[in-house]
C-alpha cells in the first residue's frame, strides 16, 4: 500500500475517532421518538433541497432515496413526506427510468404504488406495468445468457438488483392481486440466490467477479479474507424486510426469504462493531476503519423490522439496533446533511464525515422508521 494511501486511511480514522467520542457520550441517552422523527424530516430537507441523481431523477439512488421517503410517512404519517412523494411523482408523469432490462430503473416506482395506496387513482400506474412486463416476461442479453460480460449471465447478475425490482414487484402483486408477478419475481431471485449467496460466510458476493473458485484470479482483501460489501449485503437485507412486508403470510414460498433473512440476520449482527455501525468491508473491517451509514442503516432497518414484526428476539436484537441508530443519529450534520456515506460503488471503499449521497438519506430514513415504532 502507497504511502499517501496509508496517510488517508489514518486521517481518516482520526475523523472518525472524533466522531465515536461524540457517539459514546450520547450512547447513554434515551432514544426520544420525537427526536428520531425531527432528525428523518432535517434529513429529507436537506435531501430535497440537494438534489442529486446519477442518471435521472427516476434512476435507483433516487429510488433508494423515496423508498426511505415512503416508510417515513409510514411510520409518521407525517404529511411532509408525503408531499415530497407526490411531487416526484408528479414531476416524473409517474414513469421510471428507461432501461427496462435493468433492475435499478424500476426501483422507483416503490414510492409511486406507496402513493397510490394513499389515494385512489392518484397514481397512474400503466407506465410501472409496462415495465415489468418487459422485464420479467420479454427476452434481452442477460436472460439469455447471451451477454458478452461473464458476470452478466442471469437477469438480476448483481446483489444490489435484490432490493431494486423484488420489493416493487412484490408490492405491485399485492395492489393487483396478480400472482404472476410474484412467481416470476421469485424465479429471477432464487435464480440470483443460487449465483451469488456464499453458503459458508451467510453473505452475498456483489457479483460473480467477487467469487472465489469462479474467476482465474481470485480477489480478496489484505487480511486474506473473501471481500463482502457492506452496502452489497444491506441492499440484500434491507429488500427482504421489504419483501416480507408485502409478500401474503401464505405465499408458497415465502419461508425461503424468511429463512434467508433470519441467516443473514444474524450474520450481520456479529459483524456490527463496536462502535454501532458497519465497515465498508465486513470480513476486513480494518481495511476503512471507519462505519458507514448506507450500509448501517439498511441493517438498521432490517434488524429493527425483523423485531417489530416478530421475525427476530427483541432481547438479543434490540441493543445492536438501539447502539446503530445512536451512531447514525450522530453522523448527521446540524443543517440535516448525513454523512459518512460511501460513493457509488461495488465494493468496499471508504467514506468520510463530509461524504453523503441520496441513497444514504434513504438508508437513514429506513432506519428510522423502524427504530420508531421499537416498543
Amino acid at each position: 500500500m502507497k504511502s499517501k494511501q496509508i496517510r488517508k486511511i489514518l486521517n481518516t480514522t482520526i475523523v472518525f475517532l472524533s466522531f465515536l467520542h461524540i457517539v459514546n457520550t450520547n450512547a447513554q441517552k434515551k432514544i426520544e421518538k420525537s427526536d428520531i422523527e425531527n432528525a428523518m424530516v432535517k434529513a429529507m430537507e436537506w435531501q430535497e433541497a440537494h438534489p442529486i441523481f446519477a442518471l435521472a431523477p427516476t434512476d435507483w439512488t433516487n429510488g433508494a432515496y423515496y423508498i426511505g421517503v415512503t416508510r417515513a410517512h409510514q411510520a409518521t404519517d407525517n404529511p411532509i413526506f408525503l408531499a415530497a412523494l407526490k411531487t416526484m411523482g408528479y414531476t416524473n408523469d409517474w414513469k421510471p427510468l428507461y432501461r427496462t432490462h435493468h433492475a435499478d430503473d424500476v426501483a422507483i416506482s416503490y414510492a409511486y404504488l406507496y402513493a397510490n395506496s394513499t389515494r385512489k387513482n392518484l397514481v397512474d400506474l400503466s407506465p410501472t406495468k409496462e415495465f415489468l412486463d418487459i422485464h420479467l416476461y420479454e427476452p434481452n442479453a442477460w436472460k439469455d445468457g447471451t451477454d458478452k460480460h461473464a458476470e452478466k449471465k442471469i437477469l438480476w447478475w448483481w446483489c444490489d438488483a435484490l432490493f431494486m425490482a423484488p420489493p416493487v414487484i412484490t408490492l405491485y402483486a399485492k395492489q393487483t392481486g396478480e400472482q404472476k408477478y410474484l412467481d416470476a419475481m421469485h424465479k429471477y431471485y432464487k435464480e440470483t440466490y443460487d449465483k451469488l449467496f456464499d453458503h459458508e460466510e451467510q453473505l452475498f458476493a456483489r457479483d460473480t467477479r467477487y467469487q472465489w473458485g469462479v474467476n482465474k484470479k481470485d480477489l480478496k482483501e489484505p487480511n486474506g479474507k473473501k471481500i463482502f460489501w457492506a452496502r452489497g449485503n444491506g441492499w440484500v437485507l434491507g429488500g427482504l424486510a421489504l419483501i416480507l412486508s408485502d409478500m401474503p403470510e401464505d405465499y408458497e414460498h415465502r419461508d425461503f426469504y424468511v429463512n434467508l433473512y433470519k441467516k443473514m440476520a444474524a450474520r450481520i449482527k456479529g459483524l456490527q462493531q463496536e462502535d454501532g455501525l458497519w465497515r465498508t468491508s465486513l470480513l476486513s473491517p480494518e481495511s476503512f476503519n471507519h462505519g458507514e451509514v448506507s450500509a448501517s442503516g439498511f441493517y438498521t432497518f432490517a434488524l429493527a423490522w425483523g423485531i417489530n414484526n416478530g421475525l427476530l428476539n427483541k432481547a438479543e436484537y434490540t441493543p445492536a439496533v438501539t447502539k446503530a441508530w445512536q451512531a447514525l443519529a450522530a453522523c448527521q450534520h446540524e443543517n440535516g446533511m448525513v454523512g459518512w456515506v460511501q460513493d457509488i460503488g461495488a465494493d468496499p471503499q471508504p467514506a468520510s464525515a463530509d461524504s453523503w449521497q441520496n441513497y444514504g438519506t434513504g438508508a437513514f430514513l429506513l432506519a428510522g422508521s423502524e427504530i420508531l415504532k421499537l416498543k
